[in-house]
């Protein structure tokens, strides 16, 4: 073996670096443990608080190494959001509001509005950029109207003038849409950095205006909601009193009473809470000062006022600062303030602002105050770009508070505005919402100020951090979304450990048990192996999901493919009768081409799926690529540095055992000359397939058709049909319900309000689901993981798996072509592959609602089917490299190609049935072991591996022995006829083809 001491000195350093990167992990977890023991009472219950307290107390002290605990936590290998819970978001960037402000005024438009409509709903459909749809849209309402007249204004000068052409516009338009985007990920990347949750994960997903976001651990998602789609857009306005504006109050009065004039009215229970409330106040009622107003006018009617104030009165409520809604009443409420006939009521310059927390009645009903805001023109006098701090702290009574400092210009106009305002509320709004309105007791002249209110200590802490990130550019909504609880994560590491364990016990016992002491090598190997896996990831700051322990077991799996090619090859120069050395050397060097291009292919398939592929898809690429990589360096090198100590020592053995020695020796099977009967029973399976397909069609996840999702646990088992019937009373609408992992625990899809992107739609479906919960009579339940896709990143999802498997079988495709030469083994793969991935799809239409796992089409199931191509491919290529080592034999140029096509398949078929079995074992366990969230995904490998064997012996290989009997006709019809004796006369000239 050449370079034996480099190998063992890069296989040392390799060692030393995956055992320091994986010493952070059992150091951080020591610590853990450490902090959960101090937080745990005699009872065993855990204080998180005590618990957060000790970590705290260590954060920035040296714990290992010279590393603090905060390094040494943030370098250990982190747990996805599927084994310890958390959520997963996916937030996109408004371009919509990005464009509409660059064009300033002209924004208000007719035809720059509905241009604006149609590019938004082009968009759930296109994968072209808003601003080209924008561009095109606009085009076609206004074709003769230039870009630059919308777009060159004062906010632009600089960039594009009045004279620039629509190219320049249409450039500034996609800079400053791509510059926002930028901006909108920093200030996400500050909040979530100052939001304390450890290893989070922020990336902007490439080619999109959308940014994920994965934060583990965190068990609140509303505040997540907020802390992320919040714009943080901050403002200080003054306040209409309800005194100057009891004239149109009055006239609301009279067209609410209009309204119910043709109803039968019933008293709100407002009307009894009223004065208990008013009484807490401290100021008259409404229906006071309407009096107070009627006593001036001598000749009203008494019952016409009577009317109109109880049609007042039962929607809305009297507050100190003016009015409120009962939280019930808010969305009624809204509909008629925003009626054009109700504005023309208010002055202009009115804007209507809900409190951002209700304040609750004397009859237990929640009341929302409403605020009326005054916005001269839409703005007001200071906004929050003048804050240059804030901090969360305590009020002189120990209540939580937001403290601001301002700069120069800011404390200027807070000076001006509290002096102009004396006596007079003054409202802090964030997000459109009032957060405070204190009334004004003397000017402020230093520029400081402070948000008081009924905060918590978390509400508190995340709106110092939002005003310190600064307001986002763009507002943007979360359209997809993802929750696993905290319990279904501990028993997805359950089923990840369980499934791992026993799958790499299968596969040692396996090896041992068919190839002896060859077997005990090939183990060693691959604890080498997983150990180098584990370190890299490590070192990578890679995460490990339940998805990717299922590609570390179906790494176990593969990876012995390559021993067995190496150990196949040795006994076959064995049986050749060359001496152990001998045999080791040719054994190792024959196999270096076949391990080389199977894997290979297997590697491109990863590539592809760890580019296109995004949560499960991801975590499963990301281990298989790694797992590949380091398979190979254990099969080549660890395996051959063992052979070549026993080599050493004079020592030999045989790679069998008294049971297998004479498995798969000189079998004879004929494969090829049956082909066509494989070709009819594939075609008609295909058929049935296609049929299906038409017919029936399949179940789609809300990957690739939106919605929402949610995993239900009851208490107590529970029939689908039961909780259908429930979940579309609650929902108004029949939801998907299907068994998930159990009888007591079901998975719940409806398009509930999908198109809504606020977090109140996530909490109003979430409170919709629940209500279908609480239907189901003496079971409780619980909701324990969730999801949302919206439309458009649905139907982009869709077309990126569309393109993942094109460009698997292009690439594929490609490679095979240029390692073979010919393209006779190109389609034959390619066929085998096609083959592969419709039969699949088949299975899945098939049995649809059949099994009691999901068969849903999503980004698992391309993902299995992307690593199917790549397993698929691994068989085919090694069966092909002997096909080729066989054609270029010079003792079978005598035979016909079908003979020597069947003896490469014989010979090949010891390693097909080995690697095959192992793949299939430990699929077979991560099936029962690994947890209902990867059980459709791992099916559909199994199934994949099976047809994928079938594939590489009875399709592709037969295709190629048809593809290359036709290149032969072909040369031998092309050859010229050449004459081999000269002509006599009364005598027929012979003649050979060349």
């Amino acid at each position: 073996m050449q370079n034996k001491t480099g190998i063992i000195g890069l296989t040392i350093v390799l060692a030393l670096i995956s055992l320091y990167y994986l010493s952070f992990t059992f150091v951080a977890r020591n610590y853990k443990q450490n902090a959960e023991a101090y937080a745990t009472d005699a009872q065993g219950k855990v204080d998180f608080t005590k618990k957060q307290r000790y970590i705290d107390s260590l954060w920035r002290e040296d714990v290992y190494l010279g590393h603090t605990l905060q390094e040494v936590m943030e370098r250990e290998l982190g747990l996805g959001l599927d084994l310890q819970g958390g959520m997963h978001v996916v937030m996109e960037v408004s371009p919509t509001d990005i464009v509409r402000g660059l064009a300033g005024g002209n924004a208000r438009s007719t035809q720059f509005q509905q241009a604006l409509k149609r590019a938004a709903e082009a968009q759930k459909t296109s994968q072209r950029s808003f601003v080209d749809l924008f561009v095109d849209a606009y085009k076609e309402i206004a074709p003769n109207t230039r870009l630059a007249s919308v777009f060159a204004n004062s906010a632009n000068r600089g960039k594009i003038s009045s004279s620039s052409s629509d190219s320049e516009v249409v450039n500034m338009l996609n800079t400053e849409v791509e510059g926002a985007i930028d901006r909108a990920f920093e200030i996400i990347q500050a909040r979530v950095d100052k939001f304390g949750v450890a290893n989070p994960n922020l990336q902007r997903l490439p080619g999109t205006n959308r940014i994920m976001v994965e934060l583990p651990g965190v068990e609140n998602p509303e505040r997540v909601r907020r802390l992320l789609s919040g714009a943080a857009k901050l403002e200080f306005a003054e306040v209409y009193t309800i005194q100057e504006i009891a004239p149109a109050i009055d006239q609301l009065a009279v067209y609410l009473a209009r309204e119910d004039a043709t109803k039968k009215v019933s008293p709100n229970p407002a009307a009894a809470a009223t004065t208990d409330t008013t009484r807490q106040t401290g100021t008259s009622s409404l229906e006071a000062q309407l009096a107070q107003k009627s006593d001036t006018t001598a000749q009203a009617d008494t019952s016409a006022l009577a009317s109109q104030s109880a049609a007042l009165t039962n929607l809305f409520v009297p507050l100190p600062q003016g009015l409120g809604v009962y939280l019930k009443d808010t969305a009624r409420a809204s509909e008629i303030l925003n009626r054009p006939e109700v504005r023309s009521l208010f002055p202009s310059d009115l804007v209507f602002s809900w409190e951002r927390k209700g304040i609750e009645a004397t009859n237990g009903q929640e009341i929302l105050p409403l605020y009326f805001i005054k916005k001269p023109n839409g703005q007001v006098p200071m906004e929050g770009d003048v804050i240059v701090d804030a901090t969360s702290d305590y009020d002189e009574r120990g209540r939580p508070e937001v403290t601001m400092r301002m700069n120069g210009e800011g404390a200027r106009k807070w000076r001006t505005l509290t002096a102009n305002n004396v006596g007079r509320p003054v409202a802090i709004i964030l997000d459109n919402l009032v957060y405070t309105a204190p009334t004004v007791q003397g000017e402020i002249p230093n520029g400081n100020s402070s948000i008081t209110g009924s905060f918590t200590v978390e509400e508190t802490k995340d709106m110092a951090n939002v005003l310190k990130a600064g307001k986002l550019p763009a507002p943007t909504n979360i359209v997809e979304e993802a929750i696993v609880g905290s319990t279904l994560g501990s028993e997805a590491v359950t089923a990840g450990i369980l499934s791992s364990v026993v799958g790499l016990i299968i596969v040692l016992v396996f090896m041992v048990a068919y190839y002896g002491r060859a077997g005990w090598i090939a183990d060693i190997a691959l604890f080498v192996n997983l150990f180098f896996l584990m370190g890299v990831m490590a070192s990578l700051g890679a995460v490990l999901t339940l998805s990717g322990i299922a590609g570390i077991v179906l790494t176990i799996g593969m990876s012995v493919d390559a021993n067995v090619l190496i150990y196949e090859g040795i006994k076959a120069e064995m049986e050749a009768g060359k001496p152990f050395r001998q045999a080791v050397t040719d054994g190792f060097k024959g196999a270096l081409s076949a391990i080389i291009d199977s894997n290979v292919t297997t590697l491109l398939t990863g590539v592809i799926l760890f580019i296109f592929g995004t949560g499960l898809v991801l975590g499963f690429a990301t281990t298989l690529v790694i797992g590949l990589i380091t398979s190979l360096f254990a099969a080549i090198f660890i395996t051959r540095l063992l052979l070549e100590y026993y080599v050493r020592k004079g020592k030999t053995f045989t790679f069998s055992t008294s049971l297998t020695k004479n498995w798969f020796k000189d079998t004879k099977f004929d494969f090829v000359s049956q082909r066509r009967k494989f070709y009819i029973v594939s075609s008609a399976i295909l058929a049935i397939g296609i049929g299906s397909f038409i017919f029936k069609g399949f179940g789609l996840g809300i990957d690739f058709k939106g919605g929402r999702s949610y995993v239900v646990r009851f208490d107590q088992n529970v029939s689908t049909d039961e909780v259908r019937q429930s979940m579309t009373t609650a929902l108004g609408d029949a939801p998907e319900v299907k068994t998930f992992g159990g009888f007591n625990q079901v998975k719940v899809t409806t398009d509930y309000l999908i198109d809504e992107t606020t977090p109140e739609a996530d909490e109003q479906a979430k409170a919709k689901i629940m209500q279908g919960v609480a239907g189901i009579q003496g079971n409780s339940g619980e909701i324990v993981s969730s999801a949302k896709v919206g439309p458009t990143i649905a139907y982009d999802t869709m077309i990126s798996a569309i393109w993942a498997v094109l460009l698997a079988v292009a690439v594929n495709f490609g490679y095979i072509f240029l390692r073979f030469r010919r393209l006779a083994f190109s389609y034959g793969a390619v066929a085998a592959l096609f083959h592969d991935v419709i039969v699949l799809l088949a299975i899945f239409s098939l049995f649809n609602g059949w099994l009691p796992f999901s068969l849903d089409i999503d980004q698992a199931f391309i993902g299995s089917i992307l690593t199917i191509m790549g397993y698929s491919m691994n068989d085919t290529v090694v069966i092909f490299d002997r096909i080729r080592e066989y054609l270029n034999d010079k003792g079978a140029k005598k035979e016909s190609i079908p003979t020597i096509i069947n003896n490469a398949l014989n010979s090949t078929l010891s390693r097909t049935a080995v690697t095959g079995i192992s793949t299939m074992l430990v699929l077979v366990v991560l099936l029962i072991f690994g947890g209902e969230v990867i059980r459709g995904f791992t099916f559909s490998m199994l199934i994949g591996v099976i047809v994928g064997t079938y594939s590489s012996l009875f399709i592709a290989a037969p295709i190629v022995v048809d593809a290359l009997q036709r290149e032969q006709l072909r040369e031998a019809a092309s050859a010229p006829v050449v004459p081999v004796e000269a002509p006599v006369a009364g005598k027929k000239t012979k003649t050979i083809k060349a």
